[in-house]
């Protein structure tokens, strides 16, 4: 059974997977943490995500620090808050001795470095994915087969306008692991484009990825792929509700004591390591 302390609780995705989890036979909700500055501190959450149902007892907190030590039984940490402290509160979980599954995004190539060191260390899982959906990780999967045979890659990027990280953790996710497979061919380096470079978009690991933040979409990516005469296009999109991403976020629950340090993407936990 997993003693589970969710953060960001009142959240899109958050308050999904906290709904799932108080239904779930072996699974116990234990503490639920929001941001410190919230309205909601010290409320019930269960009467804030379905006010028609009973009280869950799980009044909101503000220091996941003292959640954490108020609740020694608690042995998995789901982070579901925002790119502005993911990482702090992913070494603290880690410092108090929990297993930490991350949802959120905008964490950089270094801070996972960081977080599996201290895993390792601690002897702690970590299962970090930038999307929890299946759909998702199979897109995933599926471009990274596709540059073991074709290296000519850019990456599209697509979000909601107020999105504040940017590319979106699964993009940033696709992009760092189809590094490890192959180098990308420009034909043209970045470096002798005419006009403005900017319009090239970024080198993540060293793919281009060009991110959009428009009213009207959720989240979706695309890996473009070309050869002459020929070209494929892998796209994932994501509806407006958080639903795909729950069964992945209970899977990473269920699996993440079994082996200290990181697992990086769904995908990987799904099917394991892309042999090159």
């Amino acid at each position: 059974m997993a003693q589970i302390i969710i953060g960001g609780a009142t959240g899109w995705t958050g308050s999904a997977v906290a709904k799932a989890i108080k239904k779930h036979d072996l699974h116990r909700l234990v503490g639920a943490v929001v941001g410190p500055n919230s309205k909601d501190l010290g409320k019930d959450l269960g009467h804030l995500i379905d006010p028609d149902k009973c009280s869950w007892d799980l009044p909101l907190s503000g220091d996941l620090q003292k959640t954490l030590k108020d609740s020694p039984s608690t042995n998995v940490y789901v982070d579901y808050t925002s790119a502005a402290c993911v990482k702090h509160n992913v070494l603290t979980a880690l410092d108090c001795g929990k297993h930490v599954v991350i949802g959120s995004s905008g964490l950089a190539e270094k801070d996972f470095e960081e977080i599996a060191d201290l895993a390792m260390s601690k002897k702690l899982g970590v299962i970090a994915a930038g999307n929890f959906s299946i759909t998702a990780a199979l897109a995933k999967r599926f471009c990274m087969m596709a540059a073991k045979y074709i290296p000519h890659r850019e990456i599209v990027d697509y979000a909601s306008a107020g999105k504040k990280d940017s590319p979106a953790g699964t993009t940033r996710e696709l992009a760092e692991e189809l590094a490890k497979i192959n180098t990308t061919v420009l034909d043209l380096p970045i470096s002798e484009t005419i006009g403005y470079r900017e319009a090239r978009g970024a080198r993540i690991g060293d793919t281009q990825v060009h991110s959009l933040r428009l009213p009207g979409y959720t989240l979706a990516f695309e890996g473009l792929f070309g050869l002459p005469d020929e070209r494929l296009t892998i796209r994932h999109d994501a509806g407006s509700g958080a639903t795909p991403y729950v069964a992945g976020t209970l899977l990473a629950i269920e699996r993440v004591s079994q082996k200290p340090g990181l697992i990086r993407g769904l995908d990987t936990l799904l099917f394991g390591p892309l042999v090159k």
